[in-house]
């Protein structure tokens, strides 16, 4: 989550057997992010050694494999020198990328909005996809999930992980029951003690609701989900949004994209309040059996 996770979450989720990650671009240079591959190395080294009967979850780490981000090389040699575990691509197929990931060790996740983008992240070998769905927190898909999943199964039987509105623990196991291997949670984090946004953004996220998310591609040119309160905050017309023609964006005056205007997904109601990380952590997996339990209960009834 650009400009939310850092390594404090990262860390957190991991120590919950969580698989914690970050964006490489929530860096601003190259040293910064190595800092932050060498805090998160030696921190889960720490856990693993005091805790050695707990299961300490992998990182992960966002590159953005499209051809205008001029970061990609040297990140993704980062990435090979700390050997992440897991690399979580976006924007286009990371057809380059793959074999140097795979040569570690590594997997490689790619995050996927239709079909086609499915075919073409499987053409280029990656171990897994992330099936991003409407309602998605930050930059997000336009597809219903249940859509989204049958049309991407209908060409991977690989690994895959729902994105897009899962807040809770029953939301997991929905999204397993559709056919997910994996969940992929954003927004329930990002109101966490050692989330890295703004003390008003978590308030923002802990006070607002389902309603209160607004979906735009007029804001930086890709579809993607804001609080409606922080545009407003910022002087821009909704209206001004809703009218405007694809790959136009609105001005934003002096209000800077993510920092001043602030994202959440639609799964915004699971968050209540400003909470640790690992306590979420641990309220997920509770909601999770005890849904796996009552639909259990149900089935056999």
């Amino acid at each position: 989550m650009f400009l939310v996770s850092g390594p404090a979450l990262v860390l957190a989720a991991c120590a919950e057997g969580l698989v914690g990650s970050f964006p490489a671009h929530a860096t601003r240079t190259r040293a910064e992010f190595e800092a932050w591959l060498v805090e998160i190395e030696e921190g889960l080294a720490a856990l693993r050694a005091a805790h050695p009967d707990r299961v300490v979850a992998p990182y992960g780490v966002n590159l953005v494999t499209h051809a205008t981000n001029p970061r990609m090389a040297g990140d993704l040699e980062l990435c090979l020198r700390y050997r992440v575990p897991v690399v979580l691509t976006s924007k286009s197929a990371p057809i380059d990328l793959v074999p140097t990931v795979q040569s570690y060790g590594g997997v490689v996740l790619h995050d996927v909005a239709s079909r086609r983008h499915a075919e073409k992240a499987a053409a280029a070998g990656v171990d897994g996809l992330i099936a991003v769905a409407t309602g998605a927190g930050g930059h997000t898909g336009t597809i219903n999930p249940f859509a989204l999943l049958n049309e991407v199964r209908s060409v991977w039987d690989g690994p895959l992980a729902l994105a897009g509105c899962i807040g809770t623990g029953a939301d997991i196991l929905a999204a397993q029951a559709m056919g997910a291997d994996l969940a992929y949670v954003g927004t329930r984090f990002l109101a966490t003690e050692e989330s890295l946004a703004s003390d008003g953004h978590k308030a923002m996220v802990a006070a607002d609701g389902a309603s209160d998310v607004f979906f735009s591609a007029a804001v930086d040119g890709a579809p993607a989900n804001f609080l409606t309160r922080s545009l407003l905050a910022a002087g821009i017309e909704l209206d001004a949004l809703r009218t405007t023609l694809p790959g136009a964006i609105v001005a934003a005056g002096t209000a800077k994209r993510w920092k001043n205007l602030w994202s959440a997904g639609q799964g915004i109601g699971a968050v209540k309040a400003v909470e640790p990380a690992r306590a979420v952590a641990q309220q997920l997996k509770r909601e999770y059996a005890a849904a796996r339990a009552t639909l259990l209960a149900r089935l056999s009834g």
